[in-house]
């Protein structure tokens, strides 16, 4: 059973609130998060960072806090092998835009990685997909919007059922194509 509450602003607006998933932020079962993050969202990260630990999560920083040149894939690879290893439960990129982070984690097997730039993907992610990394980006998203990203990813649950058989298609073409790549 869901319980929605519709809210109609002046001027034709709905908002359409879900009660149980906001009690499930609530009160959801805390998880271990690592986050990464280039040079271009040092500041970015100390904004999430305080948001996520200030809701209880366990959170591990592998990025920079050094506003000079870095380069996002060594970040991503980091977060995301610990993902996939299962030392974290999830993880958090941060970069410019979000998408070379994300192209960079993907990489990695097992890796499930979204770039969201509002709550509705990010939740679904997590719903459908089973998004295990969230990617934003600095230079996209400000920081109200991205606590709201964040707050709509971590309180989805994965529903599983023909969901569940679609993740195992992504994870069957990640079996199939494992093969090396000859260097440039």
């Amino acid at each position: 059973m869901v319980l929605y509450l519709q809210v109609y602003f002046h001027g034709g607006v709905n908002f359409q609130f879900d009660y149980f998933f906001y009690e499930r932020i609530r009160g959801m079962d805390k998880k271990t998060i690592a986050i990464g993050n280039d040079h271009t969202a040092v500041e970015f990260k100390k904004t999430i960072l305080e948001y996520l630990r200030g809701r209880g999560y366990d959170v591990t920083d592998f990025g920079t806090d050094e506003s000079g040149r870095a380069e996002y894939p060594l970040y991503a690879e980091r977060v995301a092998v610990k993902v996939a290893e299962g030392a974290f439960d999830l993880g958090v990129l941060l970069c410019g835009t979000g998408v070379g982070m994300c192209l960079s984690a993907n990489k990695v097997n097992g890796i499930r990685a979204v770039v969201c730039s509002e709550p509705y993907s990010a939740r679904l992610s997590r719903q459908h997909n089973n998004a295990n990394i969230l990617c934003l980006g600095a230079r996209v998203v400000g920081a109200e919007l991205a606590k709201d990203i964040c707050a709509a990813w971590l309180g989805a649950c994965f529903e599983g059922g023909r969901h569940q058989e679609r993740v195992n298609m992504i994870m069957d073409i990640e079996r199939r194509n494992r093969h090396t790549a000859e260097p440039l």
